[in-house]
């Protein structure tokens, strides 16, 4: 696959090019050239693009259909939860221009309502939907990435906390993390409220970055993300 990065700092997601494959002007959108009867397909939205590859490949959502629907339940989970409510909690602690205690409060406390939620779920299960990997992991796995930009200790859901360091260290995930970051120059950007400084200086960043540094990095909080990115544009300047 190719990686092509959508810089929303510049406004490259209002493209007509980007809006022709995604009109609701937000990320993720891929494009199959080899999609349904050898023709080309693009989708939007992370759940539809999840499942058409999963259906395409065969993998990460089961053929039994009593395990796959439990699969699509979680999946729907993230979808309709954990991805608006963490986002709204980013927003509010992070992106409002005035600092408003009810919405810090109302999306803080349900963000960790929901972490209570897959915390119960991990404690008879190895995945969110059972005991394999899923598509359903892939969906919720990138938000809980963030766990300290919603105010939330993962060593409070000890159950999510295994299932996010098991994901967390699986090859796959470290180089698709990598990837992210050496393609956008940003920290994994799983809300639409990352703050813009940080967009910045990882966007026009050239310094390679290794999966390992990844790893690294998404154990410290944001600032000092943003910070080290900073210090390591201005080791790596030429002298003017």
């Amino acid at each position: 696959y190719k990686v092509i990065p959508v810089n929303i700092a510049r406004g490259d997601q209002f493209k007509p090019a980007f809006l022709k494959i995604s009109p609701n002007n937000r990320i993720p959108a891929i494009v199959d050239p080899d999609g349904p009867g050898g023709k080309p397909i693009s989708l939007f939205e992370s759940g539809a693009i999840l499942i058409y590859l999963a259906d395409k490949t065969g993998r990460f959502l089961s053929r039994d259909p009593v395990l796959k629907y439990k699969t699509l339940e979680w999946l729907m989970w993230q979808m309709g939860g954990v991805g608006p409510m963490f986002g709204q909690a980013h927003h509010f602690l992070r992106a409002a221009p005035t600092k408003i205690e009810y919405g810090i409060k109302r999306y803080v406390d349900e963000a960790k309502r929901l972490y209570g939620v897959l915390d119960k779920q991990p404690a008879g299960n190895a995945y969110a939907a059972g005991a394999d990997y899923s598509i359903a992991d892939m969906a919720i796995f990138p938000w809980t990435a963030r766990h300290e930009w919603h105010q939330v200790n993962l060593a409070d859901f000890p159950n999510a906390m295994r299932w996010y360091d098991a994901i967390n260290a699986r090859p796959a995930v470290v180089k698709g993390m990598a990837e992210m970051v050496n393609k956008s120059r940003a920290p994994l950007l799983a809300d639409k409220y990352a703050q813009k400084t940080a967009i910045e200086l990882a966007t026009f960043s050239q310094v390679p970055i290794s999966a390992e540094a990844v790893r690294a990095e998404f154990k410290k909080g944001p600032r000092a993300r943003v910070e080290t990115e900073a210090a390591t544009e201005t080791a790596n300047a030429p002298e003017v």
